[in-house]
């Protein structure tokens, strides 16, 4: 069924949920995963930004890089040690937007299927925020799996 599925991480209470569907997947299927982690750089390369923060930016754009490297290196231990063969991506553009980043990664990767979370925003946030999740639904061309966050008890 699948042999290459793409786990989209973002260091938010999905993680775990998202990263332990990705492995029992790929267990179940003997697939190879690639765990990735978008870096979003559009506001650091806003002129504002650049021009209050000259020195800044690109000291900032290595903590994230950094950062991102050990986050996805720790989910990697996490599937190896499940059995599952894994490597790690770190995307990054100051120009794209995360669900563009996601769905050129997984092409160039040649993934059977991307794995991400949704965290289920609703109105007026949904609105501003926007949902990578769901412009992958609407722009990818590869299989997606939408790990849904646990919803709020009332």
């Amino acid at each position: 069924m699948y042999k290459r599925i793409m786990v989209a991480l973002d260091q938010s209470f999905m993680t775990k949920r998202v990263l332990e569907t990705a492995i029992e997947l790929a267990k179940s299927t003997g697939a190879r995963v690639a765990i990735c982690h978008a870096i979003d750089e559009t506001v650091l390369a806003q002129r504002d930004v650049a021009m209050m923060l000259p020195n800044s930016v690109g000291k900032t754009e290595a903590r994230l890089r950094l950062g991102a490297q050990g986050f996805v290196d720790q989910a990697a231990e996490t599937a190896r040690a499940a059995g599952v063969e894994t490597e790690t991506r770190i995307i990054e553009s100051e120009q794209k937007h995360v669900s563009d980043m996601l769905i050129q990664a997984a092409a160039e990767w040649h993934a059977d299927l991307l794995v991400v979370g949704t965290h289920g925003m609703r109105g007026v946030e949904r609105f501003f925020v926007g949902s990578v999740a769901e412009r992958l639904v609407r722009k990818g061309r590869r299989s997606l799996l939408l790990v849904r966050g646990e919803d709020p008890v009332d």
